[in-house]
């Protein structure tokens, strides 16, 4: 995979979906981040058995009033366990919205299933599974889960 910078990835992605209407419903996280406490719950949601790493994060762009989104991830392996440094047995992720992760009831909505390489390296651009237009972007979550819905990563320091 090429190397996508947060920056650059950023850039294309909000070029794609950005307008004026639509500047107050975009949510960016500047990185991604492996979980780094195993089996945190985050909205309902349990995370890895094991830690998570990340060489570089990547990004996420979501834009909430039409449920477009995009994620890159580098070099997202294990930091633990007997399959430190690799993916292991995972060869698939998704993204996950997680919008109010912290009420009674948060809403859950994933991205499809992509492939993470041998590296660790996942990207995806399109959109939600469902609507995610009536979630507020001061109270959302991103997660990147693996194929059994473990979240094995988070979006990390959100750009104002």
């Amino acid at each position: 995979m090429k190397r996508l910078t947060t920056a650059a990835f950023g850039a294309v992605l909000l070029t794609a979906i950005a307008s004026s209407s639509h500047a107050q419903s975009i949510v960016v996280w500047e990185t991604i981040k492996g979980i780094a406490q195993a089996n945190d719950v985050v909205g309902g949601i349990t995370g890895s058995g094991t830690p998570w790493s990340t060489r570089e994060g990547g990004g996420v762009v979501v834009e909430l009033t039409s449920g477009q989104v995009g994620f890159a991830v580098v070099g997202l392996v294990r930091a633990g366990g007997s399959e430190i440094g690799t993916p292991g047995s995972v060869s698939q992720v998704k993204g996950t919205l997680v919008c109010g992760p912290g009420s009674a009831s948060p809403k859950v909505i994933d991205t499809p299933l992509v492939p993470l390489n041998a590296q660790g390296n996942a990207q995806f651009t399109g959109s939600f599974s469902s609507s995610t237009a009536a979630c507020n972007p001061t109270d959302v979550a991103f997660l990147v889960r693996n194929t059994g819905g473990a979240w094995i990563g988070n979006g990390s320091i959100r750009a104002p």
